[in-house]
């Protein structure tokens, strides 16, 4: 609070601020010369620390080049290119062109997130040359002079030099709640913020000496880890390579020692088993997909600051809804003025224009008092009161140039009205109507910050203010509704006059509001009153961050939206913070996602693009690993077999590509709007080890079959068409299961595939390069029966699997 002798002279209009401390920031109010600047730049003094959005171009290059796999494959590929024909060596160049689209994916993601972090970068106030300028953080050098207002974040650390009632809130350092009131002379830290007042300070550390540097420069990077697919795809890789070493040197000594063959064709045919063990496309998919929604949302003024908030908000069931900014648009009109009391209206007038001018730094109420209610009486200020949160009301004290003082206060009428006062039936009425109510009292307290100000105060009007709604915030209510996310408004406003807002716009449950003032303090039943009820009013910051606590605590996954300081403590707890583009620096500096258009409406196309690239990953997840269950079963048949594996490198590429690759890409990108589910190794790979193992057994009974129908010098690739021909027909009923349910693409897609396949098959130098053809018409229908008994295993194994273990 800014305490001002009356006998001072002073400025009729703009309360004073105090005078910088003396010592290191002492006049240095003006900021410093160009000169100065240009100086400290040379030595080096600049807050320099490489805050990114994305990775660079190197680190993506590196990542998908660089990969356990593709050193596997490369090796396997320089080998291929020695000892057998060009089309034994296609795997090589797949895997060549799939590295390549995931780079190019990648650098696309990354020129659009670029793009949109500059756009959405937060530029700090500076004085220079005794010029107030914004500019960009990592353009602050030692000694500037920063100025703060409400929702500014502390971006370097440093010294206060001017406090006007500033109060800093350092919770996400300190882990301390409550706000701090800082004085000249107090240090500043980076990564706080200011939740009421203003001021500024001098910026004594700057660039990696700066307290919250490094954390601020780690948060900030683009990121793929730290989400459940991503770790998911990790476990299931380490567990293939487990199973894939020794099933390989099985493989290689049975092809290279047991069976006296030929030796390259040995060769080809011990690579043609280990190459299909490996589930490299999955990763380079799921890059792909991730890539492409960060484009996709980008193009919607959406930021991603961490990429897996596109999979979290894709797991999300309950929506917590700061209702200011984000269910309404942040202007606000007074419609109406009720003197109480017998009050002069002219005077309650006057009174509310002088408390608009008395904060420099308005909030949207007190803005659209200034605006209804210019200041013609130029009271001199003697103490001012900013508003906060925590508070619910904001205050100064007049000189009113007659030789009469008064000290006033403004804000929620149920928090400076004792319970029962008659006022507060009017006042629920015009809540009822979704109307916004101040109340205007007069209080004798002389000191505005102390905690009785409020005892024994004159109500002496009632200023209604109305809130416009944002046009789009109905249809994407019920967006949520219809998606079976809860929606939770959670608002420091009257409940009453939140709950009518959002009854406006159809959130359903909106009649039954609950004043958190009542609500308990034990997690538990916390969380039991949020599940019954969806809309919360007199809500405080602390309170806040303990709902999203509760609600976490049952299971939920829950994603929090705002825009101002008193949001940014559940926004850094939820498992998804959302923020507005024209919220607070501090907001957009914890969010996951920033709303650069500030249209709430964008939410749901985050929240569908989240659940298009989970779904479809883990629908996909279970092709990649099918083949390598089966892959890895059938060499380790053909090891306790002793006999020739069945399969050429060229077969096994023609089969993945047809079943997988092309497939998977298609349906990695389709819309899916089911919501995406936990356990994602355990969900992948019960569908995946039955499909594989009937694969192989089905191939390998074929193959088996075949070697006791051929004979002569032509028979291992006579044996190998059969083989090839079930395992073509069992993969493609894999396809046809995971690609339902059935559109006309879908259907499309699943018949292009199997076309392709019988185009190989029928023209005859397809036949020669993939060396596949079907002799006699026996063992070919047999191999078709083969496949159709194992299409009906599959079918039965999935709903067996679906009931035993389900979703």
């Amino acid at each position: 609070m800014t305490h001002i002798d009356a006998g001072a002279e002073l400025d009729p209009v703009h309360p004073v601020k105090p005078p910088a401390s003396e010592g290191p920031v002492a006049g240095r109010a003006g900021g410093l010369t160009a000169a100065e600047v240009a100086e400290r730049i040379a030595r080096g003094e600049v807050n320099d620390v490489p805050v990114r959005s994305s990775r660079s171009t190197a680190e993506i290059v590196r990542a998908n080049v660089f990969t356990r796999f593709n050193a596997i494959i490369g090796v396997l590929w320089v080998i291929m290119l020695f000892v057998a024909p060009i089309q034994d060596s296609l795997f090589g160049f797949v895997i060549l062109a799939n590295t390549g689209i995931g780079i190019i994916q990648e650098l696309r993601a990354k020129k659009t997130l670029d793009g949109l972090a500059v756009i959405g970068e937060a530029k700090p106030t500076v004085r220079r040359d005794g010029v107030p300028a914004a500019i960009s953080t990592s353009e602050i050098v030692l000694g500037d002079v920063i100025e703060l207002g409400p929702g500014d974040k502390v971006v370097v650390d440093g010294e206060v030099a001017e406090a006007d009632n500033l109060e800093v809130d350092e919770s996400l350092l300190t882990g301390e709640a409550d706000p701090v009131l800082k004085k000249p002379g107090d240090v500043m830290m980076s990564g706080s913020f200011v939740v009421a007042g203003g001021g500024a300070f001098t910026a004594t550390k700057v660039g990696r000496e700066a307290y919250a540097a490094q954390l601020a420069e780690e948060a900030s990077r683009f990121t793929l880890v730290h989400s459940e697919l991503r770790s998911g795809i990790s476990t299931i890789l380490k567990y293939v390579t487990w199973m894939m070493v020794p099933t390989a040197l099985g493989l290689i000594l049975s092809q290279l020692v047991v069976k006296d063959n030929d030796f390259k064709n040995s060769v080809a045919r011990t690579v043609g088993g280990i190459v299909p063990m490996i589930p490299e496309g999955l990763v380079l998919l799921t890059s792909v997909a991730f890539a492409i929604g960060v484009i996709r949302l980008g193009r919607k003024q959406c930021l991603v600051q961490e990429l897996p908030a596109i999979e979290g908000l894709a797991r999300v069931d309950v929506v917590c809804l700061d209702k200011t900014g984000t269910l309404t648009e942040g202007g606000m009109d007074v419609t109406e003025l009720r003197p109480l009391g017998g009050a002069d209206e002219a005077y309650v007038r006057r009174v509310l224009g002088a408390l608009g001018e008395s904060d420099p730094r308005p909030n949207a109420s007190l803005q659209a008092l200034k605006d209804a209610y210019p200041d013609e009486a130029r009271w001199r200020v003697l103490q001012s009161l900013p508003f906060s949160s925590a508070r619910k009301y904001s205050g100064a004290s007049f000189s009113e140039g007659t030789g009469e003082n008064s000290t006033w206060l403004l804000g929620a009428p149920d928090v400076l009205l004792p319970s029962g006062d008659p006022a507060l039936s009017e006042i629920d009425e015009l809540n009822a109507q979704g109307l916004r109510v101040l109340l205007l009292v007069r209080t004798a307290g002389s000191e505005l910050d102390g905690p009785d100000v409020a005892a024994g105060a004159t109500a002496t009007a009632l200023v209604v203010l109305e809130q416009r709604l944002r046009p789009d915030a109905g249809e994407t209510l019920a967006y949520f509704a219809d998606q079976d996310v809860a929606a939770k408004v959670i608002s420091g406003d009257n409940a009453v006059s939140v709950g009518a807002v959002a009854g406006k716009l159809g959130l359903a449950g909106a009649e039954n509001t609950v004043d958190a003032r009542q609500l308990p303090t034990d997690r538990a039943e916390m969380a039991k009153v949020l599940d019954e009820n969806a809309v919360f009013g007199r809500v405080t910051p602390q309170q806040k961050r303990d709902m999203v606590a509760a609600l976490q605590s049952q299971g939920h996954t829950v994603a929090m939206t705002g825009d101002g300081v008193n949001d940014v403590l559940a926004l850094k707890d939820a498992d998804i913070g959302v923020s507005m583009g024209s919220g607070s620096e501090a907001t957009r500096a914890v969010a996951q996602i920033v709303l650069l258009n500030n249209s709430f409406a964008t939410l749901p196309s985050v929240v569908a693009e989240g659940r298009r690239v989970i779904g479809n990953i883990t629908r996909v997840a279970t092709l990649f690993l099918t083949k390598t269950v089966y892959s890895v079963l059938l060499a380790i048949l053909v090891v306790c077999s002793q006999v020739e594996y069945p399969f050429l490198p060229r077969h096994l590429t023609l089969l993945s590509t047809l079943t997988i690759g092309v497939p998977a890409f298609f349906l990695a990108l389709a819309p899916n709007k089911e919501r995406a589910k936990p356990h994602f190794v355990r969900r992948v790979m019960r569908y995946a080890i039955p499909s594989g193992v009937i694969a192989a057994t089905a191939t390998f009974s074929t193959y088996l079959l075949a070697r006791t129908h051929y004979s002569g010098p032509e028979a291992l690739q006579a044996e190998t068409s059969a083989a090839t021909l079930t395992l073509f027909l069992v993969s493609m009923w894999v396809l046809a299961i995971i690609a339902r349910p059935y559109t006309w693409w879908r259907v499309g897609l699943v018949a292009a595939m199997g076309t392709g396949f019988l185009i190989v098959l029928v023209v005859p130098w397809l036949q020669e390069f993939f060396a596949l053809r079907l002799v006699g018409t026996t063992m070919p229908w047999a191999a078709v029966g083969i496949a159709v008994a194992a299409a009906a295993l599959l079918e039965g194994a999935w709903r067996w699997v679906g009931r035993k273990w389900p979703a």
